[in-house]
């Protein structure tokens, strides 16, 4: 510890109360169509969850993250009290799903296109050395899915980061 330093400026990251634990919980998407949106990803995508399709809101079961699917203008209201949603357009967010083999993107994407999403960009090698393409689910959000040689998995499917 430097001179003058506090104690608190070096706990570690984990300890509760001082600083924001490092992960993420869950990851919610307003939908404006709940019941389209859980077909979608339970039925479509293959995604894990115990809800049933006309729950308030469903969560899926991944590896680390859980994603949430509630309805847009509820969520919304959450936030915004009393503001309407407005349109949006691209919103700086996206969502990725990292795969072990090239082969697995091109097999997703198709797989969410064959479900009602849209393919907005087509799998393809990019400027990062890896392979990916996105797609958008019926509300929009995007997904990026991609590959790279370098990657490695935890056993729950998680992505290693060094």
């Amino acid at each position: 510890m430097s001179p003058g330093a506090s104690p608190r400026a070096v706990q570690p990251a984990t300890m509760k109360g001082s600083v924001m634990e490092p992960r993420v919980s869950i990851v919610t998407l307003g939908v404006t169509d709940l019941k389209r949106s859980y077909r979608f990803y339970k039925d479509g995508l293959g995604l894990p969850t115990s809800a049933e399709e006309d729950s308030d809101i469903v969560f899926f079961r991944t590896g680390g993250v859980c994603l949430a699917l509630y309805p847009l203008d509820k969520l919304a209201e959450d936030v915004f009290p009393g503001q309407s949603v407005e349109p949006r357009g691209f919103s700086g967010v996206t969502l990725a799903h990292n795969t072990r083999t090239k082969e697995e993107v091109d097999a997703l994407l198709e797989r969410a296109a064959a479900a009602g999403g849209k393919i907005v960009k087509p799998a393809q090698d990019v400027f990062w050395g890896g392979y990916s393409g996105y797609f958008t689910d019926p509300d929009g959000h995007l997904w990026e899915v991609a590959y790279a040689a370098s990657w490695k998995f935890h056993p729950d499917g998680s992505l290693v980061i060094a």
